[in-house]
């Protein structure tokens, strides 16, 4: 790929910002958005028009917010994941059994997808939901995924992207984290304790295909003072375990 190609289109790359940020952010004018964002207020202003006009935002409040055109986009993208409708079920069923927050997350472009999300009776809110994208060293599930990739694979993605911290616990040393995923490995699931929200503990399993790529994984989370000792360890880790086998068979069958 030559150096032009590689280059981004930087009206493109603006669009992408202003909708970010509407995300982010909420309703916003053009000023603040042109403020937070270093550009100028006629050029913010031209993107969000173009972008009113076909449906990527909407006035709201004296400004704008994010268009539900791009939930159609959304919706169609997590479609094309057949991990997505394979795991579904069994995501479900695991938050009814075990009462805590579910998720399935896959592996894009070196990055964490929520796919799908369930909440069991006792779960607790988190920042996640579904279409969160997260740096994969901070989940249970990321690194789940993480350890079925190769070395090289791994280091491509740090380099990529590399280690930002969340909390105060999570990972942040390269050589950490492939002790911790050797230790993935070895044991089967992945474990996060903190290291992306305060007091919430989380276990998860690779899902990976039959050449042993991982398409995804699935996890379960709660707050710390119940996923923890045998029950985050044993009880929920087997659970998973089981439950990632039987999405694997139904994958390898769909």
């Amino acid at each position: 790929m030559t150096n032009e190609q590689r280059r981004p289109v930087k009206t493109a790359t603006t669009s992408f910002a202003i909708l970010e940020r509407l995300k982010e952010r909420g309703p916003l004018g053009p000023t603040k958005l042109a403020s937070e964002l270093g550009l100028a207020k006629s050029t913010v202003h031209r993107h969000l028009k173009t972008l009113e006009q076909e449906g990527f935002v909407v006035p709201d409040e004296g400004g704008y917010r994010v268009g539900l055109r791009l939930l159609d986009f959304g919706i169609y993208a997590r479609n094309q994941h057949q991990f997505y409708e394979v795991a579904k079920p069994k995501v479900d069923e695991l938050a009814e059994e075990t009462g805590e927050k579910v998720w399935c997350v896959t592996e894009e472009q070196g990055r964490g997808f929520h796919l799908y999300g369930a909440a069991g009776k006792h779960s607790v809110r988190t920042p996640a939901r579904e279409g969160t994208r997260s740096y994969l060293h901070q989940l249970a599930a990321g690194k789940a995924i993480l350890s079925a990739f190769s070395d090289e694979r791994v280091e491509a993605i740090v380099d990529q992207h590399g280690l930002p911290a969340k909390t105060s616990h999570t990972i942040t040393d390269t050589d950490e984290l492939f002790e911790e995923l050797q230790t993935i490995r070895d044991r089967g699931f992945a474990l996060n304790r903190e290291e992306i929200v305060p007091k919430l503990h989380a276990v998860g399993v690779v899902v990976t295909d039959q050449d042993g790529y991982p398409v995804g994984a699935i996890s379960i989370s709660g707050p710390s003072n119940r996923l923890k000792g045998e029950r985050l360890t044993v009880d929920l880790a087997n659970l998973l375990l089981g439950a990632a086998n039987e999405v694997e068979i139904n994958l390898n069958f769909a």
